[in-house]
């Protein structure tokens, strides 16, 4: 039951009866701020009694008074300028809880207009380690794909994995000239990625190597201009002073991104330098960075020896990830990697050329598209693809293959100008009635507020992420069982158990509590928390409601087979029972909008007030037989609720803890 649109769809026919189109103002009923006005409000009087030019308070009453709300509120009140308060009555709420105490979905009804979502999560380069630049997308990902599906639309989940570009190159590259093979033959992955990370530094290198000059020069530049602007005598009037100002603002800026840049190549260039057998090693391979594109452009030709080199290799490093998502309780239903798409490229090209939508600028294949600056380019000059060509033919491939109405692409902030011109072209291609949406996100920051690195400045790995989030949860549920004051519960492999649930629940949540767009800080202390917003908080609350039937020694099945009623005799079982019936409208949000995070706030509010009614309503203590089975039911529906929602974020929950 979502009652905020049951209340939207009792209002319309009184809108529409006056606007052509109550959308906006329908958008103007939502949950009271302060209870004490109400549990909803609408508050569209305002607005529409200026198109109607009558008093908001004269419209409010009004269309109140048309509208049937007696069956599931109290008598409205009109506030202030128009207000139209809204409580809901107590009978018709401990129906609605009742109802959902036998329904394994809560009350949630499925969508009466199913969707097809094909959502493209995660895409990990399958030559490289995982790290925590993964952990966002994944996760994310993931809960979208569950919300959705839970909500009674078609998700597909197809994963783009990284298994056919440049970094394969410098694998092959690394394999024919610094491989062990003694080291492959005891643990492959360990070997490729010494490899690769071999070849990466010093193609790195070379790569810094050439563009230094042109930075330093820029820079050069930029500093020469920030003199002339310093050196002009001050502007006369302020609009000329505070244009003058912008300008030399813009170039300070420009010369500390510039700066900023020269250290970055600086460090890579030192790095090599700074170490006498990888300088020996780059000096004897000075062109590495053209010959790893050479290794890369004779796999895409069918060059027989690196292509078998290729099969070779990838299964042992889908085999790596494939153990990081095990323990993430990550699947996808389809993992079609850029190879997939290698024989569809030129035709993606052809057809586009075919159609008058790209053209030859320099050799190079491009489209040009309304409202950018630089073209999108489909074919390189040499005759190379580019990731823009490869997504053209995956959109191409998911059209034709499953029809979806919407893709989303839960790819991190940084490639949002991509994804804005790959929407652009995939709509003049004639993709106009498929919704394409990028959902993006922030970085994972570390205390310094930089991208979370290690010490060393390497980029963390989700596995030993994983580790040590799991490490750190033992001690949580170790200090918690060594407290219990009858002696610790649990042996160390049931600890260790619970650590896992609870260490990754830690680290999913801590990502997806937070507005996707925002970066956040890493911190291990703040996602295992036993107060606030953390998933060991709700674990920890769902633990304790499941305890409570235990020490009744009962079941809720047994409580309503006994005849047991939800009724609302205090405050605080009420704010409950209607926070428990907001779920359908946080998962309405998270639709509407590709945001988990109005889940887990929804969780939270939902845990705070369970705290809040234990604290004022004695459970296993109440004064009647019917009261305590009716607050027994509201903890069954919470915790029910708890592991509901923490399950759609992909998040266990543990019965003891």
């Amino acid at each position: 039951m979502n009652i905020l649109a049951l209340l939207k769809s009792r209002f319309a026919p009184a809108l529409k009866s006056r606007v052509t189109d109550p959308a906006s103002l329908l958008e103007m009923i939502r949950v009271a701020q302060d209870a004490k006005f109400g549990d909803y409000q609408a508050n569209f009087a305002m607005s529409l009694g200026k198109t109607l030019g009558k008093s908001p308070r004269d419209v409010a009453t009004e269309i109140a008074g048309e509208t049937q709300l007696d069956d599931l509120c109290l008598p409205f009140d009109v506030a202030g300028p128009g207000f139209i308060n809204l409580k809901l009555r107590d009978d018709w709420l401990a129906a609605q809880l009742q109802a959902a105490t036998t329904d394994d979905r809560l009350g949630i009804e499925k969508t009466t207009k199913p969707r097809t979502f094909v959502i493209d999560y995660s895409s990990p380069n399958v030559a490289k380690p995982m790290h925590v630049g993964h952990i966002r997308s994944t996760v994310i990902g993931d809960a979208l794909y569950r919300t959705l599906q839970f909500l009674g639309h078609k998700t597909i989940s197809d994963n783009h994995l990284g298994d056919w570009g440049t970094q394969f190159g410098m694998i092959i590259y690394g394999w024919k000239h610094f491989a062990d093979a003694a080291a492959f033959t005891a643990r492959p992955v360990p070997e490729l990625s010494r490899l690769y990370r071999l070849v990466s530094k010093l193609v790195e290198y070379r790569e810094s190597l050439a563009a230094l000059p042109t930075v330093q020069q820029k820079l050069t530049q930029r500093q020469a201009e920030i003199k002339t602007l310093q050196s002009q005598p001050a502007a006369a009037d302020k609009a000329a002073a505070k244009k003058a100002a912008q300008q030399l603002a813009q170039a300070q800026n420009q010369a500390k991104s510039l700066q900023e840049e020269i250290d970055s190549l600086q460090t890579k260039i030192a790095a090599v330098e700074g170490d006498p057998q990888l300088a020996k090693t780059a000096a004897a391979h000075s062109d590495i960075d053209q010959r790893v594109l050479a290794e890369t452009a004779k796999l895409h030709a069918g060059d027989a020896e690196n292509l078998k080199l290729w099969h070779d290799f990838l299964p042992h490093c889908r085999d790596e990830i494939q153990r990081v998502y095990k323990r993430l309780n990550v699947t996808f239903d389809h993992e079609l990697g850029e190879s997939f798409y290698h024989d569809r490229l030129a035709p993606v090209v052809e057809d586009f050329v075919a159609r008058g939508l790209a053209k030859d600028s320099q050799g190079a294949m491009c489209v040009f598209l309304p409202g950018f600056e630089a073209p999108m380019i489909i074919r390189k000059k040499d005759g190379a693809f580019l990731y823009s060509t490869t997504d053209l033919a995956t959109i191409q491939y998911r059209r034709e293959t499953w029809q979806p109405d919407a893709i989303l692409y839960v790819v991190d902030h940084r490639q949002s100008d991509h994804f804005e011109k790959l929407f652009a072209a995939a709509k003049l291609w004639g993709c106009e009635n498929i919704q394409l949406a990028h959902v993006k996100f922030g970085t994972v920051l570390g205390e310094d507020g930089r991208p979370y690195k290690t010490r060393s400045g390497d980029t963390v790995g989700l596995e030993g992420l994983l580790d040590e989030a799991v490490s750190k949860a033992n001690e949580v549920v170790k200090s918690i069982d060594d407290a219990n004051p009858t002696g610790p519960q649990f042996s160390a492999e049931q600890r260790q158990n619970i650590a896992e649930t609870v260490g990754i629940g830690a680290l999913k949540y801590a990502d997806l509590s937070q507005n996707r767009e925002s970066d956040y800080t890493f911190s291990y202390e703040k996602m295992l928390a036993m107060n606030g917003n953390t998933a060991t908080y709700m674990q920890y609350s769902y633990a304790r409601v499941r305890s409570i039937f235990r020490k009744a020694e009962t079941t809720p099945a047994a409580v309503l087979a006994a005849g047991g009623k939800i009724v609302l005799s205090h405050p605080a079982e009420r704010a409950l029972g209607i926070q428990l019936l907001r779920l359908a409208e946080a998962l309405a949000t998270v639709e509407a909008e590709f945001r988990p995070h109005y889940l887990t706030t929804y969780l939270f509010d939902l845990a705070k007030s369970y705290s809040t009614f234990f604290e004022n309503c004695p459970v296993l203590k109440a004064e009647t037989t019917e009261l305590k089975n009716s607050r027994l039911l509201l903890c069954d529906l919470t915790a029910r609720t708890i592991s509901l929602g923490l399950s759609l974020l992909g998040i266990g929950v543990v019965e003891q803890m």
